[in-house]
């Protein structure tokens, strides 16, 4: 009986693995001064669009909720304020969680957990996790921002609302997919800090995706890509939008999970 109890506190469940350290990554997230940050950074993006100088934005927005989401899924961007909207909240994500992971690295944190608790998998979990989380938050203070500038520069808010809704859904499940992704690109490049950042910046804006459909048009097999599913997430959206974005967004987190993972298990972690 003492024997059973000491593999079951030496081999915990998966379950209570992750919530061990999700328990301390969540407690390290909200000590952390850089996620409110971020939080009020992303409530401030909508004011500074919507009313920055008057020959770059006149005319950009019609619609409160154009700050939110494009009215149509366009790869192709015509202008700035088809992707001035909540998408820009994915930018700062991908900085936030280039600077969580890169702290566990300078500081010796990864040493000592790994040292402890040896299961790669349980930290580009709780780390995607956390990444989805803060980019949830940000979707939410984003949300903020956007109507109280609506509202001091007097747009019409005028929406069919089921469609605001999906887009609003497809925005934030989407915060997974990012998540996943950027947590894969912290992994791969954990000792090159500035590497890390300016590649999720550079996904973030999704320049490689815009450049493609360029390339080929606006074509819907490029909601294969995560960017493409982003743009699902419109003032067009319906549940079958909803769908596209959830079913991408789970899918790029567990191939990203498990690519982290191979690469945590291959390489030197420190």
């Amino acid at each position: 009986m003492e024997k059973e109890a000491t593999l079951q506190f030496e081999n915990p469940t998966f379950f209570k693995r992750l919530k061990g350290m999700l328990g301390v990554d969540f407690y390290r997230l909200f000590h952390t001064p850089l996620f409110y940050i971020f939080l009020a950074i992303a409530a401030i993006i909508p004011a500074l669009v919507s009313m920055g100088s008057a020959g770059e934005t006149a005319g950009m927005f019609t619609n409160a909720w154009q700050i939110v989401a494009a009215n149509d899924p366009l790869y192709v961007i015509e202008n700035i304020g088809q992707y001035a909207n909540m998408n820009m909240v994915f930018i700062f994500g991908g900085i936030m969680i280039s600077i969580f992971i890169g702290h566990d690295y300078t500081s010796g944190y990864v040493k000592q957990l790994f040292t402890t608790h040896s299961k790669k998998q349980d930290y580009m979990i709780s780390k995607t996790m956390i990444g989805a989380f803060s980019m949830m938050c940000m979707c939410g203070t984003y949300l903020v921002g956007g109507v109280a500038s609506a509202l001091f520069t007097g747009l019409p808010f005028s929406i069919n609302v089921g469609s605001l809704i999906c887009a609003l859904l497809g925005k934030v499940i989407m915060s997974l997919g990012w998540a996943g992704l950027y947590t894969f690109i912290n992994i791969i490049f954990r000792r090159k800090f500035g590497i890390s950042i300016a590649l999720c910046f550079v996904l973030g804006t999704g320049i490689p995706v815009i450049a493609a459909a360029a390339l080929v048009g606006n074509s819907p097999v490029l909601n294969m890509f995560l960017y493409g599913s982003s743009v699902n997430a419109c003032l067009s959206a319906n549940f079958v939008s909803v769908l596209i974005c959830l079913v991408v967004s789970v899918a790029w987190a567990v191939i990203y999970n498990l690519l982290g993972t191979l690469v945590l298990s291959k390489r030197d972690c420190y």
